[in-house]
């Protein structure tokens, strides 16, 4: 007999990217990119940038400091790195060239109105991710925010914040209870590793639907404002 409990059309916890799933940031970290490359002395312009930052595109979800360990190596300079990146990524949102994604904090609400448990998640550090939730009031919005830091250090693919929002909120009985819902490749690997009962890319961001599914996804929605409907079509068993 099937526990009703551990099944998927009870989705209790649902793990949200941030930057191009909830929150449009206009190509900031590729801008913040050239910053960080520029103060580890790559050329603009030259084959050199334009393979690093081919990288950052197609690991887009990823740490940012595992990015910029795989492109710099040294761990020094990865963190150098790593530095000027979120230095710069903060001041452009400081800027106030973040904003939601249309429709995003109403989704969130109405999934916290129905009485499920949101988790908001970024391959950012706490900082940038802290200077984010304040340009767009959100620090309030849900109970608990995670960052690779809170995961062991260990961000996407990895599967470790998702757990972390399971294990932290309680909000679940099992993983199955679970639903990721990312822009990048990585949150869908992510949300497939850890055993979410839904996985659901959205096209707001850095990937497509080819590359959201090729990664896992079983859904691929236009925006997260679709969320709440999709979610409420596996709760009648619909969506399935």
């Amino acid at each position: 007999m099937v526990n009703e409990l551990n099944d998927t059309r009870d989705l209790r916890l649902v793990v949200l990217d941030m930057a191009g799933t909830t929150v449009a940031d206009g190509g900031l970290v590729e801008r913040a990119f050239a910053v960080a490359a520029g103060e580890l002395g790559v050329e603009p312009g030259s084959a050199d940038h334009a393979a690093k930052l081919d990288h950052v595109r197609a690991t887009m979800g990823e740490s940012k400091i595992s990015v910029f360990r795989h492109l710099f190596g040294e761990e020094s300079l990865a963190r150098r790195a790593n530095a000027a990146f979120e230095k710069a990524y903060g001041e452009l949102v400081d800027d106030g060239h973040v904003a939601p994604v249309a429709g995003a904090r109403e989704a969130i609400e109405e999934l916290q109105g129905g009485g499920r448990t949101v988790v908001l998640t970024t391959g950012f550090a706490r900082v940038t991710q802290d200077a984010i939730l304040d340009a767009l009031g959100w620090r309030d919005l849900v109970p608990l925010t995670l960052c690779p830091a809170d995961a062991g250090g260990r961000g996407r693919p990895y599967p470790g914040m998702v757990l972390e929002a399971f294990l932290r909120t309680g909000a679940a009985e099992g993983v199955r209870q679970i639903a990721v819902v990312g822009d990048t490749s990585y949150d869908m690997l992510s949300g497939v590793r850890a055993g979410a009962g839904l996985v659901a890319g959205v096209l707001t961001g850095a990937h497509g639907d080819e590359a959201l599914r090729a990664a896992g996804a079983g859904h691929v929605l236009g925006s997260v404002a679709e969320l709440p409907a999709l979610i409420g079509e596996f709760a009648s068993g619909a969506g399935r």
